[in-house]
């Protein structure tokens, strides 16, 4: 069973009146997780788009970049982003349901807020009202301020990412302190590791992206200290 079509079932499941909150309190056993997750990433994303006030091609290009949508399950995509843009829930209880399921796995949170940036700057801007958003989001899921500033740094272009900020380190640190965080990060980010914490495997292809990223921020700070 694909997992468009586990959602389109979650979704069915809904009884009258009940908005996609319902769904993050249902869905808590591993199996569903990854359900969950994918869910979480579209209801959020459709949350942030009304945010800044529009849906952009490349927003929705981005969706399909995050999880390979096929043209049948199109419509399932499509009606979770309508039921969280219509929802008269906020998406502080979308991030704060989101935060409880997921409460002993931070990086799972992690890999959501990722999912987000890379959303937001699918139209080459990252408006305000985004920025606001995403750190409200990550404030909610627990996600500390270092951990999200390097995310940013890796994704709005303000000007050449600083190694140290995507490590989430200190220049004043020992390299071998910094070495040993920059294999945990390599560790955490392998496609075994990921899909084991419920992220589902359309949304693995991120991590390539966060390796090439966490990777050359290493040989960055590795070479200045040679």
């Amino acid at each position: 069973m694909s997992l468009w079509t586990r959602i389109s079932d979650a979704l069915a499941a809904l009884s009258a009146g009940e908005g996609l909150t319902a769904i993050f309190d249902r869905l808590r056993a591993p199996p569903e997780r990854s359900v969950a997750f994918a869910i979480a990433v579209i209801a959020l994303g459709a949350k942030m788009a009304k945010a800044d006030g529009q849906v952009t091609r490349d927003e929705v290009t981005a969706f399909r970049d995050v999880f390979h949508i096929a043209a049948q399950d199109e419509a399932g995509a499509a009606r979770v982003f309508n039921l969280a843009r219509q929802d008269v829930a906020g998406f502080e209880d979308y991030a704060t349901r989101i935060h409880s399921m997921f409460s002993e796995q931070p990086e799972t949170l992690a890999d959501l807020l990722e999912g987000l940036f890379h959303i937001a700057m699918a139209d080459g801007f990252y408006h305000p009202d985004e920025d606001a958003f995403l750190e409200q989001v990550a404030h909610i899921f627990g996600i500390p301020d270092a951990e999200f500033s390097a995310l940013r740094a890796r994704f709005v272009p303000d000007a050449v990412p600083d190694p140290y900020t995507v490590l989430g380190v200190t220049p004043d640190m020992d390299l071998e302190a910094m070495r040993a965080v920059w294999r945990k990060l390599v560790r955490e980010n392998h496609p075994d590791a990921m899909m084991a914490r419920g992220v589902p495997e359309e949304a693995v292809r991120l991590a390539e992206k966060r390796m090439i990223d966490i990777n050359r921020a290493w040989e960055d700070i590795r070479s200045a200290h040679s």
